[in-house]
């Protein structure tokens, strides 16, 4: 189990099932490894605390649920900000897993699931959203010394990634957390072709346990982020190999 204890306190997570003996058995996982966990039963309920502005630093969903589909809920979550979202569901097929991670959901977890699977999952989502000692991420705004860094740049993009931020010709762009680190991982290395296996890899810090289609989707979603700014094609797909940052890109 990971240290818990980071300045910004004990992560925060809403946990969204109706089955109330998941919902039951979940909670007390995450509550027994030192999480701090709110149910909600309905996707009615959800959209009540998420709308409240109580503060959340995970989201496990469920898609099945009474008042409010799961996927309204992940669009609510997404449009309110950057924390990372868990869908669980019974729905096992890839269309319906690529459509959530379409939407803003940062990982996809099959029902039934084994209790460990969730636990690696939730902890490598909040490691890189930065509830653990080192890791990296936004727990807390940027600093003096964040807005000091030395930015990453290729062309018309500048990527801060202390302060997790990302701007194009001087605007900042809003991404997800996984997003964020796809870019990342490119800036890092902009001569280098990834895999989408190297891609996972990178990002989740360990071999790919789901589809490698969830980074096409991911890139995806960039690309359209970029759509209004033009540098869209500073992402390049290497067909049969993955993709790359274009090696003279023009906003």
């Amino acid at each position: 189990m990971l240290e818990k204890g980071t300045e910004s306190g004990v992560a925060r997570i809403l946990v969204v099932e109706d089955d109330a003996s998941i919902s039951d058995v979940v909670c007390s996982t995450l509550s027994g490894a030192g999480f701090a966990c709110t149910p909600a039963y309905s996707g009615t309920e959800a959209k009540l605390l998420i709308e409240s502005g109580e503060p959340f630093d995970l989201f496990v969903c469920d898609l099945m649920l009474p008042g409010m589909p799961g996927e309204d809920v992940v669009a609510l979550v997404r449009s309110k900000g950057t924390a990372p979202i868990l869908v669980t569901s019974a729905k096992a097929q890839v269309v319906d897993r690529v459509a959530l991670l379409r939407m803003g959901a940062d990982d996809y977890l099959v029902k039934p699931f084994d209790l460990d699977e969730l636990m690696a999952r939730v902890e490598a989502l909040l490691r890189r959203a930065g509830f653990f000692p080192g890791a990296p991420g936004d727990a807390g705004g940027a600093s003096a010394a964040d807005a000091e860094e030395r930015p990453l740049e290729h062309g018309a993009w500048r990527l801060f990634p202390e302060a997790r931020r990302f701007e194009v010709a001087g605007e900042t762009v809003a991404l997800t957390r996984t997003e964020f680190d796809i870019v990342a991982s490119f800036m890092r290395r902009p001569r280098k072709v990834f895999t989408k296996r190297e891609l996972y890899r990178a990002v989740w810090n360990e071999d790919a346990v789901v589809e490698e289609k969830a980074i096409s989707t991911h890139v995806s979603n960039i690309r359209s982020k970029l759509k209004g700014s033009g540098t869209e094609g500073y992402i390049e797909t290497v067909w049969g190999i993955g993709f790359k940052l274009a090696d003279e890109p023009s906003a």
